[in-house]
Parts: structure tokens; sequence; C-alpha cells
């Protein structure tokens, strides 16, 4: 590989995510006001802000690098939902959702420093939760901690079990980081991880 590969970010999920590809590569936190503008959608937001945290990061960048860089929004009943940050949050969160679909939308850009091109695509991904108790969400809640979530929940751990169905073509893209699409991305740079 002639390039460094660099991944945008300061997420442990997204690391933890690429490292299944068994890539070497370093993180850099992009330094991006992700400030929506107004009258944005929620699509052109993702683009708009995976790409800048690509662009941002590869000005700091000597050697030529392939980035990757990520935005996800998380979506219910057309308003987007945050991290919950408290146990109370996470609980109404949880209990909003019980019986009813939430929808993480997911972007991905790969940055090419040598050509500054990029491409960029996006990934949605739904959950269907079970109808829940609410002794249900607070075990949930106090056994895995979701407040640094979107969602309040973690679909790689014990999270699985709050859901009746799950509907998408890349079900890592819960966790932040589509590698199916991203893999696809990295070989259109000559990047293969099964021949590294």
């Amino acid at each position: 590989m002639t390039h460094k590969l660099v991944l945008a970010s300061s997420s442990t999920y997204r690391a933890a995510l690429l490292k299944r590809l068994g890539l070497e590569f370093q993180c850099t936190a992009p330094n991006i006001d992700e400030t929506s503008l107004h009258n944005e959608g929620i699509d052109d937001y993702i683009e708009r802000l995976s790409v800048a945290k690509a662009k941002a990061v590869a000005v700091t960048l000597k050697e030529p690098s392939i980035i990757i860089a990520s935005d996800q929004s998380a979506t219910f009943e057309e308003n987007i939902i945050g991290k919950p940050h408290t146990r109370q949050n996470a609980i109404e969160q949880l209990s909003a959702f019980s019986g009813k679909s939430v929808t993480f939308k997911t972007g991905v850009c790969v940055f090419n420093t040598l050509t500054s091109e990029y491409e960029y695509e996006r990934v949605d991904y739904s959950v269907t939760f079970r109808d829940l108790t609410l002794e249900d969400i607070a075990n949930y809640v106090d056994k895995d901690s979701p407040l640094d979530c979107a969602g309040s929940f973690k679909s790689e751990k014990l999270g699985i079990a709050l859901f009746s169905s799950m509907s998408g073509d890349d079900p890592t893209a819960l966790e932040g980081l589509p590698l199916i699409t991203t893999c696809k991305l990295l070989r259109n740079q000559g990047i293969d991880p099964l021949s590294i």
C-alpha cells in the first residue's frame, strides 16, 4: 500500500470497526463545526459532514493518504435523535421506541489526498423494537450503559435483545461505519483488505 490509511475520527466504535479489516491505519480527529445549516435536510447534512471531515484531516497530512470519514444520524418519526448522555434520557428514548422503528443514516467518504478526489455513499439501516417493558429498558440501560450512543443502544452488544427485527444491507452501519461500503470504496482506491 503506497498510501497511508487514515480514519478521520476520534470514535472508538469506528476505530474498532475498521480494525476488523486487518488494515494498518491511524486516527486523526477532524476539527469541524457540525452545526446544521438553515433548512438543510438530513441526507445533505450527513454528506456534507462526511466530506468535510475528510477534507479537514487532509490538510493536516504531509504524505499521500487515503482518508475514511463518516457521519451518522438516527431518525425516529422524522425527527433526528441524539445521544442520551443520561440514564433517564436513555430510558425515555427507548420507551418511545417500544414497538416502533428507528432508521440510521450513515455516510462514508473515502478521500485521496494525492488526487483530491473522493467518493461518498450513504447506507440506511433500520431496527424495529419489540414491545418493551420499563423493567426491560432499565435493566438494559444499566447493563450496557449506552449513554454515548444515538438511540440509546449498542446493537453489537446486549442491545440486540431489544429488537424484533433489523432491516438493511449492512448491519455495521448501525455501529457507525458501514464496512461493506467502506471496502468497496477502498477497493476503488486500490486497497483490498483481502490482498494485504
